[in-house]
């Protein structure tokens, strides 16, 4: 008497999982509207003058690598050699 009372609580649970499963699939089914190629493409597009200009980009202190590895010898005598001195300690 309790396995068919057992089998028929699991039987209920399966199609009640089935029927959660189908429903917002349906749902979707039924919003949806069909567009042409022309309509899409349509959508795609942007106009060039949407963009708004790049801001000026910072180049920073400005030394190129020679000045960068020269600075580094005269501050980083007699410092660690770790950080940014690593390399340039001596």
């Amino acid at each position: 008497m309790a396995t068919r009372h057992l089998s028929k609580a699991l039987a209920g649970l399966a199609w009640g999982l089935c029927l959660a499963v189908i429903a917002p699939a349906t749902r979707a089914a039924d919003n949806f509207v069909a567009t042409t190629g022309t309509e899409q493409a349509a959508k795609g597009k942007k106009s060039k003058s949407a963009k708004p200009p790049k801001p000026p980009t910072d180049k920073g202190t400005g030394e190129n690598k020679a000045e960068r590895d020269k600075r580094l010898l005269r501050e980083c005598k007699g410092k660690a050699n770790a950080g940014a001195c690593e390399g340039y300690a001596s």
